[in-house]
């Protein structure tokens, strides 16, 4: 029999370490004093951590697509100089061989006089095949020479004399372009130093009959002010001589009295009433008098009543303060009951203590003891 070498069951393994992994983690937040009080919340912490890299790397990510695309656009401007430069060359390069090629300056109308030919028609017939009558200028002749210089100083002469014409004319244009301008901006600021006087001239006019108005104004309103004093005045002297001969400042009496008839007292007229008759001032004094003694009767009464209120005030008072007395005289025998029961609850409990500590509780607890507290999350 051959021994066989079977799979172990790992399975209780790992679930004794996964608790005891669990148990270490509940153990941590357990008796991690910061985490207990504070209350810290550690994954929300590191939640914020992770986002906070997650936005850093973006940040990073996009300063770098930035960096590249400003990287390519220099590149390429770079390149597109270099390809401009290259063709304005290739341009002048091409440029100068079309001089050279086609408009080579012994090809030209004045090549004789430019490149020292003496003409500009060239024979192609060698020199030694030609006689004697085929020669046209000998050594030291020109017989033209000193009249086409005469005429080419006279065409030059005239070309610049043109030329001094031209430039007169345009200076003498430019100059009477100037005056104008300048006699345009003259009679400007002469209109306008003119419309400002007149300008100035219709402020004045304006003002002068502004101020005429206000003045008209003025008198108006003192004319009127002057008649409204002369109208009062006539109305206060009327109402002063109407009140003088009225019969208000008389002493008649009857000129108070109005009679209404059918038997009634006659009516007084409060404009014109000048007093009482002696007959009503006596009644009105016997009214009073009477009131006097009705109202002296009501004073007494009121005294002695006041009187009887505060002898039974005093009789209540006195009873209050010897039941407040004697309140507090009972109050005094229960506080001092209260301090006796109190010493004797004293007394006991410093008894049972000093029992306690000397001959119930004789061995005290070592650091050992406290230890074996708090030593697992269950």
């Amino acid at each position: 029999m051959h021994k066989v070498d079977l799979p172990v069951d790992q399975s209780v393994e790992k679930a004794v370490e996964r608790r005891r992994a669990a148990e270490t983690a509940r153990k941590g937040r357990i008796f991690n004093t910061r985490l207990r009080v504070l209350g810290i919340d550690l994954d929300a912490l590191n939640q914020q951590v992770q986002e906070k890299r997650h936005q850093q790397d973006t940040e990073k990510q996009r300063d770098k697509a930035f960096d590249k695309l400003r990287k390519y656009q220099d590149e390429a401007l770079l390149q597109q100089d270099i390809d401009e430069k290259e063709k304005r060359e290739a341009l002048h390069i091409d440029l100068a061989q079309y001089w050279a090629t086609h408009q080579r300056a012994e090809d030209s109308r004045d090549a004789d006089l430019k490149c020292g030919l003496e003409g500009a028609f060239k024979s192609t017939i060698p020199e030694s095949e030609l006689g004697p009558a085929s020669m046209q200028i000998f050594q030291g002749e020109d017989i033209g020479e000193e009249q086409r210089k005469r005429k080419q100083m006279k065409m030059t002469e005239r070309d610049l004399q043109v030329q001094m014409d031209d430039n007169e004319r345009r200076h003498m244009a430019a100059k009477h372009r100037e005056m104008l301008l300048s006699r345009e901006l003259v009679h400007q600021d002469l209109r306008g130093v003119q419309q400002a006087a007149l300008e100035e001239e219709c402020k004045k006019a304006a003002c002068i009959a502004l101020d005429s108005y206000n003045q008209a104004l003025a008198a108006e309103r003192a004319e009127k002010l002057k008649e409204k004093h002369r109208i009062e005045e006539r109305e206060n002297l009327a109402e002063m001589w109407h009140t003088m001969t009225s019969d208000m400042m008389t002493e008649c009496a009857e000129a108070a009295e109005k009679e209404v008839g059918g038997g009634k007292a006659p009516q007084v007229l409060p404009d014109r009433w000048k007093g009482m008759s002696p007959e009503q001032l006596k009644t009105i004094y016997r009214e009073r008098e009477e009131q006097r003694l009705e109202r002296q009767r009501q004073r007494d009464a009121e005294k002695l009543q006041e009187a009887a209120w505060g002898l039974q005030q005093l009789k209540l008072s006195r009873e209050a303060e010897e039941e407040e007395r004697r309140a507090a005289e009972l109050r005094r025998e229960q506080r001092i009951q209260m301090d006796e029961y109190n010493k004797q609850l004293a007394r006991e409990q410093q008894a049972h203590q000093e029992y306690l500590n000397k001959k119930l509780y004789t061995n005290k607890p070592t650091k050992d003891y406290f230890y074996q507290f708090n030593t697992s999350s269950r």
